[in-house]
């Protein structure tokens, strides 16, 4: 019987001399290629380089060893099929039964720091895929391994068998696709990000499994999160969870809304989140003020909620969060005290965000439809208050225009039709995801109640009727923050003038679906 051969060429060493020696022990012949067959010589076991079965030497610094007939020929031939064992024959190629290979470190390179451009380059594989992707089609007779976490199986299958189990194989075939796959994606990707291709004509995208779901938005959907290769800094998807029980689907949905709507500030916030809209945000000079006006903002709607912060969260607030029941608090660090305070209660997560510098981010958002894909770019219009327009007689007062810059960072946050009532960093009341926008503002101005007196209202698209700053005025709200562009606004400006109403346009709308 024809000896069986092995072809080993990885970068992740882990476990490699140790999964080699087992193979001898087996009865295969090994084949290997530069540092790994160093390592496995080094190890004391037998191995033949890749060159003595070629019969050509590698060149070009390595980029060439693996891509000949003698390699590929011996992996694609099908068993049992005349033509191929001829051709085998004919050209002294003799088969290969199994490929071991991992690819070169391309993530690990383009994450680096101040990485080079040629860097990159050099660390983009041709021969491991190749060889994976010949592997892989055969799988009816090539075992085919890219994870050094399958070395187990395939061990335990060839001791107990002699052989790997065809499911074996084709899910470790299927395995390749989606490694070479997912390793393609993301060089297309470091490509389109350096050549600033934001809507390529093929659109490859590459994600990696974080953890599966319990189940999705209901328990009778399935569901999984994945993240992306890359971390991203204030990411939920790499922040570390430092205590309770896993995230479901609707938590990353909140808690990511969250981090969102904490990026706008850079002065200490409190953001607090249910069903993806803030139902409180507060400013403060210290992260306990900042609590205190988020909780005041909705002491109802908060109980259950989401909150992200962008600062350490000490003894004093970590005391007051405590007091009330909280799904999940994600702040860059916690005290020890804090978290003594906090651990003590069981249901609560608790997230820091990932504190790795961030490269690559990403640029656009996606949203699937039926047989398709949506892509467009992050909403990330710059506040420039020198382009706003004051519209009306009145122009607000400094304290009013603070508040109105406040309310603007949070309605584009808030899904449409969305208006926001607030004062200098305290929302007031949140209308989110009427049909219509007079609605959203009732619910809004009824949520603040009295608290809407002398206060701001922001609008995330223009009045399309006059009737919002009508109620807005009964309510007693003296300044207003809106695009502006409807073919209405005039009467708009009427209104709000005869109210004695600061209005500001933006020029910018913030539909949020």
């Amino acid at each position: 019987m024809t000896k069986r051969r092995a072809l080993l060429s990885v970068s992740d060493k882990a476990g490699i001399t140790e999964f080699a020696a087992e193979l001898v022990a087996l009865g295969f012949e090994l084949i290997s290629t530069g540092g790994t067959k160093k390592a496995i010589s080094d190890a004391g076991i037998a191995v033949k380089d890749i060159s003595d079965i070629t019969g050509f030497p590698e060149i070009m610094d390595g980029r060439v060893k693996t891509l000949h007939p003698m390699v590929h020929g011996g992996l694609l031939s099908v068993r049992g099929n005349d033509v191929h064992t001829k051709a085998m024959t004919d050209n002294g190629i003799e088969y290969i039964d199994m490929v071991v290979v991992n690819l070169y470190p391309f993530k690990e390179t383009i994450s680096k720091p101040g990485v080079r451009y040629d860097e990159a380059i050099e660390n983009i594989d041709i021969g491991g895929p190749s060889m994976l992707r010949s592997a892989a089609k055969n799988h009816e007779s090539v075992t085919v391994i890219t994870d050094p976490n399958d070395y187990a199986i395939v061990l335990a299958e060839l001791k107990a068998n002699g052989d790997t189990t065809f499911a074996t194989r084709q899910r470790l075939a299927l395995k390749v696709y989606q490694t070479t796959a997912a390793y393609d994606a993301l060089i297309a990707q470091y490509f389109a990000n350096e050549i600033g291709d934001q809507f390529p004509e093929k659109l490859t995208l590459t994600y990696e499994k974080q953890q599966g779901l319990r189940y999705g938005e209901n328990p009778h959907q399935e569901a999984a999160f994945y993240r992306t290769p890359l971390a991203q800094n204030n990411s939920l998807a790499h922040a570390t969870q430092i205590h309770g029980k896993e995230l479901s689907y609707n938590n990353i949905q909140d808690a990511n809304a969250a981090i969102n709507i904490m990026l706008e500030f850079q002065e200490p916030v409190v953001v607090a989140v249910k069903h993806m809209n803030p139902c409180g945000v507060g400013l403060g000079a210290t992260l306990l003020e900042a609590w205190n006006r988020a909780y005041e903002a909705d002491p109802t709607s908060i109980f259950g909620g989401i909150i992200a912060t962008n600062q350490t969260v000490d003894a004093a607030t970590a005391e007051k969060m405590s007091e009330i029941f909280l799904e999940i608090i994600i702040a860059p660090s916690f005290t020890e005290e804090a978290k003594a305070i906090l651990m003590a209660k069981k249901n609560i997560r608790l997230l820091e965000n990932n504190p790795q510098e961030e490269r690559m981010a990403e640029k656009v958002t996606t949203t699937a439809v039926n047989g398709g894909l949506l892509v467009q770019t992050l909403d990330r219009a710059v506040i420039d208050p020198e382009s706003f327009t004051v519209v009306t007689d009145r122009q607000p007062t400094a304290e009013e225009m603070e508040a109105l810059l406040f309310a603007w960072k949070i309605v584009k946050h808030v899904k449409s039709n969305a208006i926001v009532v607030a004062k200098e960093g305290q929302t007031l009341g949140v209308g989110a995801g009427q049909m219509n926008r007079v609605g959203a503002a009732q619910i809004a101005l009824d949520q603040a109640g009295e608290a809407a007196k002398g206060n701001v209202l922001a609008s995330d698209a223009f009045f399309p009727m006059p009737d919002t700053l009508e109620n807005a005025a009964k309510a007693g709200i003296k300044a207003v923050i809106q695009p502006g562009g409807s073919i209405k606004d005039q009467e708009s400006i009427d209104v709000a003038n005869q109210y004695g109403i600061a209005m500001v346009f933006t020029g910018v709308r913030h539909f949020k679906h």
